[in-house]
């Protein structure tokens, strides 16, 4: 029977992506939805494909958000593919779960947000949340393939077994800067990401390591795992795509080239795995190199482990305010290097409260936002 799948942000480069995949594989899968958010030409155009999928444009308005959720529920999907970028993204993963689906998610901030709610109410529902960040998704088949017997016995105890989690960074275009000349790099620098080809948003989160930062407090909520056991360390081959260390003291590594077409095949296929045509790493010719992050020169990384520790509502300030610091800087209205200061500043209100309850994080969500704006008055 073919797996029924909903690809949200079905324009951008997770979408691109993912219909890519389905495509080579007609038999075993069938497109029931389609959204975006503005881009109604290449929504459109995707009806020659795809024609009896449903198409939502989602729009700026609540409507066309609604209207998603609406759908999503009306059509139940066998999986969900959430490439929605930012925390537009949160309320359709619930709406998925809701609805039965399987959630393969590529938005981070849908953990970052609501993570405990969101586990909380996937276990409740009996659904799968699989990771399609490379670097998730890398740690989460790890875990999956360690044949110790003695981690199914303590899958709830992963500290046991595990004594690290270790994301790996391509360290973006300003890894070899120094502070004073992050000052004056432009929008266009922040694009020009080595290794990666994404969307505006999230290659602007590279350059800062902010997206670094998100995947950090991710990690704690996916695996269990508190901060101090979740590393970071620079790859610029971004090849290896992260690694955990056992107990024992051995590290394990997930290898592939740099396309992100490689964790969603292995997401839609999950819990099987099946032979892909995309290109294999060659040993050939081929060098791998290591470092520790400069966390005074991408304090965005110090902001999340303390948004990580601190919890409660901490991690959806962390985001809120790096969303809006990041359009800013996108839109030319302030430095690359007052996005961490933005941050910083709304990150020191208090923003304890109730992570389970959505209403109390789309509070907390607003409130960081507005604090981000209100300090990109003044930096003007």
């Amino acid at each position: 029977m073919k797996k029924r799948i909903a690809i949200l942000g079905a324009t951008g480069s997770i979408g691109k992506s993912a219909l890519d995949i389905i495509s080579r594989d007609n038999e075993n899968f069938e497109v029931v939805l389609l959204s975006a958010h503005t881009n109604e030409k290449k929504l459109e155009e995707l009806t020659v494909n795809y024609p009896n999928a449903a198409k939502i444009l989602t729009g700026e308005s609540n409507e066309g958000m609604d209207k998603l959720l609406n759908v999503i529920a009306e059509i139940k999907p066998d999986i969900t593919i959430n490439g929605i970028t930012g925390a537009a993204g949160l309320k359709p993963s619930l709406a998925a779960i809701n609805s039965g689906s399987h959630l393969a998610l590529a938005n981070k901030e849908t953990i970052v947000m609501a993570g405990f709610l969101t586990m909380s109410l996937a276990k409740e529902k009996n659904i799968n949340i699989i990771p399609v960040d490379s670097e998730h998704s890398a740690v989460f088949h790890l875990i999956r393939n360690i044949s110790y017997s003695e981690y199914t016995e303590k899958k709830d105890r992963k500290s046991d077994i595990i004594s690290e989690i270790l994301l790996t960074a391509s360290g973006g275009p300003f890894r070899n800067l120094s502070i004073d000349e992050m000052r004056n790099v432009t929008v266009q620098d922040a694009l020009a990401h080595p290794t990666w080809n994404m969307g505006p948003k999230i290659t602007i989160d590279s350059a800062s390591m902010a997206n670094k930062g998100l995947e950090i407090i991710e990690a704690c909520v996916f695996f269990n795992m508190p901060p101090e056991k979740i590393k970071v360390v620079i790859h610029p081959q971004s090849i290896v795509h992260s690694m955990i260390r056992l107990c024992s003291g051995v590290i394990y590594a997930q290898l592939s080239k740099p396309d992100m077409r490689h964790p969603i095949h292995d997401a839609i296929y999950w819990p099987h795995t099946t032979p892909s045509a995309l290109e294999p790493v060659s040993f050939d010719s081929l060098t791998l190199e290591f470092s520790k992050p400069d966390m005074v020169k991408f304090p965005m990384l110090t902001h999340a482990l303390n948004a990580a520790k601190q919890g409660d509502l901490y991690p959806c300030a962390y985001n809120a305010a790096n969303e809006i610091a990041a359009a800013a800087f996108l839109n030319k209205k302030i430095k690359f290097t007052d996005i961490p200061k933005i941050t910083e500043n709304v990150l020191q209100s208090d923003w304890s409260g109730d992570c389970m309850n959505l209403d109390a994080i789309l509070k907390a969500d607003a409130e960081a936002r507005s604090k981000a704006n209100s300090q990109i008055s003044v930096l003007k």
